[in-house]
């Protein structure tokens, strides 16, 4: 049974229309990320699950149970904010037992609560202090902190991370992944950060523009994009989206100039198509019988582990990312050999062709 759903769920501003009918069904303990990039409608269909805001058409379902008209203090979620939403003049321990003060709980559940989320997010040693003269990931555990003592049905983050630097980011990813697997509770998660969706989610709701454009495991988006959109969107270095037409006779090739990609499968009609390949998908090669195109070198990127270099194919500017440490001078010419199991194509509509 589904514990969060989704059904023909809309929100509209007057006449403009944020959300566009989302369909989805969130099970129970599952960690789900909302990604997209600003302006697509996550924060506001998340805060539409947290009730602070109404839909205008649809059904919001939280435990089995319609939640469209419930208060938010009623429908049994935490959230946690992009800013820590801390009372600066309380301590930590008065902030994290704040909403059980609110809803009557005895000072021994208070004691009890506060010292089982205080070990499981390391703050025991931080109890007496202010908000002031904690580090921004000891804010953002402490708002964790007075999420747990609710022990809600539901999770809900608002990009929690966001305003941390890049390296206590990588920690608070794993911190708060191990969290929810401890706890169980379902979280949903916002982010337009697509590494953390990758890395922490258990599936990806991938929205564009106010719907979901694919809703899969990380690898799924990653391997199977539904969508030129997604193939863009999922992936660092980006994918390659090399454009070109399709050639059935008698087999169904894609050709950009001299770019030749033989397309597996039942043949399709000429026109118009995308070609999508990842930088790692696409090798360097001195046989000229393996090669699919020749390119020449634009600039190189070495990374440590990788090197990237940047080359124009009949005037389409295209990413390969290396495991060799190649140094080539710019305006070499290169041969190019692409793996053809890891072709994606997307017709005129920039959906994937199913081959």
């Amino acid at each position: 049974m589904s514990f969060v759903e989704l059904k023909d769920v809309r929100k509209a501003y007057g006449a403009v229309e944020v959300l566009h009918g989302l369909n989805a069904d969130i099970q129970e303990g599952e960690f789900i990320a909302i990604l997209g990039e600003s302006g697509c409608g996550k924060s506001t269909l998340l805060r539409t699950i947290a009730g602070l805001e109404e839909i205008s058409s649809g059904q919001i379902c939280i435990g089995g149970k319609v939640v469209n008209d419930i208060s938010p203090r009623d429908r049994n979620i935490a959230m946690v904010f992009q800013s820590y939403a801390l009372y600066p003049h309380m301590t930590v321990a008065q902030n994290i037992c704040f909403p059980l003060q609110l809803s009557g709980a005895s000072d021994a559940e208070q004691k009890t609560q506060l010292h089982r989320a205080a070990e499981m997010l390391d703050l025991t040693a931080y109890l007496d202090r202010k908000p002031r003269d904690l580090s921004g990931g000891q804010r953002q555990r402490v708002a964790m902190g007075r999420a747990i003592v609710r022990n809600p049905s539901v999770f809900l983050f608002d990009e929690p991370l966001s305003n941390l630097d890049a390296k206590l980011r990588v920690q608070m990813r794993s911190d708060i992944r191990t969290l929810q697997q401890e706890l169980g509770t379902t979280a949903i998660y916002v982010t337009h950060d697509q590494i953390e969706a990758m890395t922490m989610a258990d599936r990806i709701m991938l929205m564009n523009k106010g719907k979901i454009e694919q809703f899969g495991n990380p690898l799924q988006l990653y391997d199977q994009p539904a969508s030129k959109f997604v193939a863009g969107f999922v992936g660092s270095p980006p994918i390659n989206l090399i454009p070109g037409k399709i050639a059935s006779v008698p087999n169904a090739v894609f050709e950009c100039d001299s770019l030749r990609i033989a397309m597996p499968g039942t043949p399709l009609a000429n026109g118009e198509a995308t070609l999508g390949i990842r930088p790692e998908d696409i090798s360097f090669c001195s046989d000229s019988a393996a090669t699919n195109a020749q390119g020449q070198v634009e600039s190189m990127e070495c990374t440590g582990d990788r090197t990237v270099v940047d080359i124009s194919i009949a005037g389409t500017k295209i990413k390969v990312s290396s495991p060799q440490r190649v140094g080539f001078d710019k305006g070499a010419t290169v041969n190019l050999s692409f793996q053809p199991e890891k072709c994606h194509f997307f017709g005129p509509d920039g959906l994937r062709v199913r081959l």
